[in-house]
């Protein structure tokens, strides 16, 4: 799957889990750049993401979550795996 199907989804998964329907996101955005993403937004994140893509990530994968790009290429590299 290409990264920017990979961030199209994630897209779906931040605006359902923020419930703004306009939110946008990009390889650069951090929890500093949406108010209310902090550790608990950040586990409904990780759930629907592993819920739609049907992966797991473990706890280093998420450390290792600090940008978009960064949950892309984790998500690409496992799909890969998958594959």
């Amino acid at each position: 799957m290409q990264t920017d199907a990979i961030e199209a989804r994630l897209t779906a998964i931040f605006r359902d889990v923020f419930t703004d329907p306009a939110l946008t996101i990009g390889p650069d955005t951090t929890a500093d750049d949406i108010a209310g993403w902090d550790s608990g937004r950040m586990i409904e994140l990780i759930v629907a993401a592993e819920s739609d893509f049907g992966l797991r990530f473990t706890t280093r994968e998420v450390d290792g979550m600090a940008r978009v790009a960064d949950f892309v290429a984790i998500i690409a590299r496992k799909l890969a795996a998958k594959a």
